[in-house]
């Protein structure tokens, strides 16, 4: 069962929207929802996707796919899924042509308080900084 290799597609939310919807902005959280969500059922992520408003015949997205090194799409949530790409429904209707499964975590989101947006916000506007962060 651990030879499943899944594709983790995130949202690269705009750090301006934090204070409405956090989690859309966390990339980190979006992608650990997503590893824990594939550890659950016995799976690995083998790649990290962090797109906004992606054309669902976007190269970038189907790298893996064609070479046979992922196997499925997972997403942390619909939400997270219609930020990410231009078109939800042509991309579900590309992965049942390719034969590819899409599944959605549905875990609990973490909530965010104060700290932790700001927690966020370092993280996302200091990257040339230096900041690792932790």
């Amino acid at each position: 069962m651990g030879d499943v290799r899944v594709a983790a597609i995130a949202s690269l939310t705009p750090l301006e929207e934090l204070d409405g919807d956090p989690f859309l902005v966390d990339t980190r959280s979006q992608h650990a929802m997503c590893a824990r969500w594939a550890a659950d059922q016995g799976y690995v992520v083998t790649r990290q996707l962090r797109v906004y408003a992606l054309r669902p015949d976007h190269p970038a997205l189907w790298d893996g796919i064609d070479s046979g090194e992922i196997e499925l799409f997972v997403t942390p949530s619909d939400r997270v899924l219609a930020r990410a790409l231009a078109s939800v429904p042509e991309f579900t209707a590309e992965c049942r042509r390719r034969g590819v499964r899409l599944e959605t975590a549905g875990l609990a989101e973490p909530s965010y308080t104060a700290e932790g947006k700001a927690g966020v916000h370092r993280r996302l506007s200091m990257p040339t900084a230096g900041y690792d962060g932790c």
